[in-house]
């Protein structure tokens, strides 16, 4: 397909019972769906160490194979998926330390937010924190956001929602991430400002 993206889904949660995953599944079939190279990028299954040092800060060839494995995945992507939790009104500590490993790896190219709760807010306070988070790692999100409320009842355990709304409502947010990604991938080819 020739206006093929291609997408990382980053989740962030390690909690045990984890309800979150099942939205990322969800879209990375929703993605996988619109013809889309889609990979998911999961802290429980990375196993990252807590942040003490950025990949940036290695020698070249001295970071961990881990490092070296997702700096090379991030590099190549065009646009990233955040699927968030919201814990104590804040982004989840094992999505945190997921992204602050990197940095130049994500310039030039949009993010989309999608949030989730077990309540009624669907974790739209954390995604404020981390519209702000992705914009200083240079993935600015784009406008629209995915909320995800009651993600325990929204979606069965292979990620299939049980609610049309949210095909529709995932369409909507995709199309829009579709058509930031396009765009910067069109101007990176042009070069950047630095």
């Amino acid at each position: 397909m020739p206006d093929a993206l291609d997408l990382l889904v980053i989740y962030g949660s390690v909690r045990p019972h984890r309800q979150g995953i099942k939205a990322a599944k969800f879209l990375v079939e929703a993605c996988r769906g619109r013809g889309h190279q889609t990979t998911l990028i999961d802290p429980l299954e990375e196993r990252l160490p807590l942040l003490e040092k950025m990949y940036k800060e290695y020698e070249k060839g001295q970071a961990p194979e881990i490092l070296e494995r997702l700096a090379t995945r991030i590099r190549v992507a065009d646009a990233f998926i955040i699927v968030s939790g919201e814990y104590n009104h804040s982004i989840p500590p094992a999505l945190s330390n997921l992204l602050d490993h990197f940095l130049e790896e994500y310039f030039w190219r949009p993010s989309a937010i999608v949030c989730y709760s077990a309540g009624a807010f669907g974790g739209v306070r954390a995604a404020m924190q981390l519209r702000a988070m992705l914009s200083e790692l240079g993935t600015p999100s784009i406008p629209s956001l995915l909320p995800v409320p009651r993600v325990q009842d929204a979606f069965d355990e292979e990620g299939h929602p049980r609610e049309e709304i949210y095909h529709q409502r995932a369409a909507r947010f995709l199309s829009e991430l579709e058509w930031y990604a396009r765009a910067l991938k069109t101007a990176r080819l042009a070069g950047v400002p630095y």
